[in-house]
């Protein structure tokens, strides 16, 4: 069985439709002013709109407050909630109760103790995504192409759902997928021509390679 697909930070009809056609399972909408790939309410509304069925909706958000999550999840019509700052497993627990969706807990990577860290979360998430860690200081938790060592993921022995990201693109996604085994994967930036700005023929070349591995 292959690998499912997520294609993050889409915010065009153009990155959209790609994906559509590329059929990949998830597009993700990034609720986080300060990334490129940032999109406000009204956009989330007219791409939840246009995906209808055919495609999941998951929405990116970054140690966001109640409020901006309820604006996301209604705006977005989302299926999931990705949580990708430094949320507790308590706030995580907080957020599925209230809003009661799936929510994926991205877990940032570099050592294994940060393997090792991501059983906190196990009892609370219903998805973990293995993403590189952003060095110190970094503008963005995430989307910037970087990759962790796989081979770290080798000592995971968890019961989660989990995915890979960071740094996938469509030279490397069939190689991540053969080492790891992820059951998906999820690229952003490799995907991208320029910072926040899809490029819909990497889109169908990265789920063509994705399913091919």
């Amino acid at each position: 069985m292959s690998a499912l697909i997520k294609i993050c930070g889409i915010s065009s009809v153009d990155a959209l439709d790609a994906a559509i056609e590329a059929r990949a399972d998830y597009f993700g909408m990034v609720f986080f002013p300060p990334s490129p790939r940032h999109v406000d309410h009204h956009a989330a509304s007219a791409l939840a709109m246009r995906a209808g069925a055919r495609i999941g909706r998951v929405g990116l958000f970054v140690d966001a407050g109640d409020n901006l999550i309820a604006e996301g999840v209604q705006a977005g019509r989302l299926d999931a909630i990705q949580l990708h700052g430094e949320e507790t497993p308590a706030r995580v627990a907080l957020i599925k109760e209230r809003f009661r969706l799936p929510v994926w807990k991205a877990i940032p990577i570099a050592s294994g103790k940060d393997i090792e860290a991501a059983a906190a979360f196990e009892d609370v998430a219903d998805f973990l995504l293995f993403d590189a860690k952003t060095p110190k200081g970094a503008a963005l938790p995430g989307g910037m192409g970087l990759r962790f060592d796989w081979s770290l993921l080798n000592s995971w022995r968890g019961r989660s759902s989990w995915g890979l990201a960071g740094g996938l693109s469509p030279l490397n996604v069939a190689s991540a997928i053969a080492e790891t085994s992820a059951p998906l994967v999820d690229t952003s930036s490799g995907v991208e021509s320029a910072s926040g700005v899809k490029a819909p023929q990497r889109i169908r070349a990265f789920c063509e390679a994705a399913r091919k591995a």
